[in-house]
């Protein structure tokens, strides 16, 4: 089973609270709690008339997905897309408004147990890669990758991807690494991006 923590963040001033990115994206899901990246309580960073994103495509991946909205579970971890709509990015709604001030987060499966799923090849992204994010209106916002990580999902940089940030700012969170006895990925994979 993934092991939990929870620690207090010192960012922008604010504690965070933060949950072990634990995203279960092979075989039979987890239940939610155990299988959601971190979350942390910070308020809303974008203004309330921003339009939420509605769709995102990756041209060099071939990614071009919808995007549905990711809260937070009972234990204040993040939701994930269910594994039926394993082809379907969510956006964490307690993030930025993707193109807005802040960190805006959007979530999606590497695989899952119907098969291949949206974010099967993002390990392949290169640095300065398009990611296209268009909302209900119709416009679209560009950014232009500028890192990726792997990291351990009990050792998820909680700051580094939830955290306050002026920039106009996108992350991108998947599964990735060696399978566990339970079936699950032990890494995530995290990609920066800024609006160009």
């Amino acid at each position: 089973m993934p092991r939990t923590h929870r620690a207090a963040l010192p960012v922008a001033a604010l504690a965070l609270t933060a949950l072990a990115a634990l995203t279960g994206c092979s075989g039979d899901p987890a239940p939610a709690a155990e299988k959601s990246p971190a979350a942390v309580r910070t308020p809303a960073e974008s203004p309330a008339a921003a339009r939420p994103p509605a769709h995102v495509s990756i041209p060099s991946l071939g990614v071009d997905s919808d995007i549905m909205r990711l809260g937070l579970n009972p234990d204040r971890t993040v939701e994930v897309p269910p594994a039926d709509r394993g082809m379907t990015t969510g956006w964490y709604t307690g993030s930025a408004v993707p193109g807005e001030p802040g960190a805006a987060v959007l979530i999606g499966h590497n695989d899952t147990r119907y098969g291949r799923a949206v974010f099967h090849d993002l390990k392949k992204i290169a640095e300065g890669a398009d990611i296209v994010v268009r909302n209900a209106d119709g416009k679209e916002v560009h950014f232009e990758v500028t890192a990726r990580e792997t990291v351990r999902k009990d050792d998820f940089p909680t700051a580094r991807v939830y955290g306050r940030t002026t920039e106009r700012a996108l992350r991108l969170i998947t599964c990735d690494g060696a399978i566990d006895a339970d079936g699950h990925p032990v890494d995530n994979l995290i990609v920066y991006a800024k609006r160009t």
